[in-house]
């Protein structure tokens, strides 16, 4: 697994969770794209920094706490999945929210290119070509 790869994603997500979006996006390629399923909170496809940096936003001002925790990483080629614990509380409601998604981030020398997010984890594993049982194996 490419240390790197691996320790630029936990920063980002550090970044993200000391609400420091610039340190948290710095590490994205300016033709970064993120794509959004479609059965989640605003669907579709963000483009570049500004894209990514604007719906996060949005985000931060529907919910008084979002924290995004990488429980682990698994690396195929230029791209790494990761099992990631969303937590979220709403700001007028006050409801908490937990979801398991898995990330798959697209690396290019050390910048991320694109991100899928996928509300399945196992559909995020089988899009890189691994199994659960290869995950169970892998991870760290």
């Amino acid at each position: 697994m490419s240390l790197e790869n691996v320790e630029v994603l936990r920063r980002s997500y550090e970044a993200w969770n000391r609400g420091d979006l610039d340190a948290a996006f710095k590490f994205l390629e300016p033709e970064f794209e993120l794509q959004l399923p479609e059965s989640g909170m605003n669907v579709g496809s963000f483009q570049g920094r500004e894209g990514a940096t604007k719906l996060f936003e949005d985000y931060l001002e529907v919910f008084d706490f979002f924290h995004l925790e990488p429980e682990a990483f698994f690396e195929v080629g230029d791209r790494i999945v990761v099992f990631v614990r969303a937590l979220a509380r709403g700001k007028g409601s006050g409801v908490g929210v937990e979801l398991r998604p898995a990330h798959v981030w697209t690396m290019r020398a050390g910048k991320a290119a694109r991100l899928e997010v996928f509300p399945e984890r196992q559909n995020a594993l089988e899009a890189v070509g691994l199994s659960e049982q290869d995950a169970h194996a892998d991870s760290s």
